[in-house]
């Protein structure tokens, strides 16, 4: 795990921004217990953290928290043109492209993150329930899918690493 601690500057910036936005380590990690805790007999919240932390070292996950935040702080601030500023505060339901940067993070492990997030985005346990909560005055378009999509890749992660499927050079 010495890896862990090598953090570039993206993914300084990354984990600050989600934290500034409400969310932390432990959030996610709970998400990942709450997706794998059933197939996992002894499963432990550092095992879910450990997990969290190897997905936000993924480059395509660090652009994508940054992407998803930036467009989530314009529209709170009222700085996107219509007709993107009312479909992104609202969150409207066919907009789409909030889920389409959530399936870049899922993709990184395997299909069986889709699954994962199709799950948790329907379920919004935990943190995602106060993400979707529209009456705060807050835009977490962005911000709900990409926390699902990192719990999901890390439980698929999880999943595979519990397999034996996950390269060591990753540890």
């Amino acid at each position: 795990m010495a890896k862990e601690n090598n953090i570039t500057a993206l993914e300084t910036t990354a984990r600050e921004w989600i934290t500034e936005r409400g969310v932390t380590i432990e959030d996610m990690a709970e998400l990942v217990y709450y997706l794998q805790s059933k197939y996992h007999e002894n499963l432990t919240m550092d095992e879910c953290r450990h997990n969290v932390n190897r997905v936000l070292k993924k480059r395509e996950v660090q652009n994508a928290i940054l992407t998803g935040i930036q467009l989530d702080k314009l529209a709170e601030q009222n700085k996107l043109e219509e007709p993107l500023q009312k479909t992104i505060e609202t969150d409207e339901g066919l907009y789409g492209v909030d889920e389409i940067i959530a399936f870049s993070i899922v993709n990184v492990y395997g299909s069986i993150g889709f699954t994962n997030y199709g799950y948790i985005d329907k379920q919004k346990p935990g943190v995602l329930k106060r993400l979707n909560d529209k009456s705060t005055g807050e835009c977490h378009t962005f911000l709900d899918d990409i926390v699902g999509a990192i719990a999901a890749a890390a439980s698929s992660r999880l999943a595979h690493s519990i397999e034996g499927d996950t390269d060591p050079e990753e540890d």
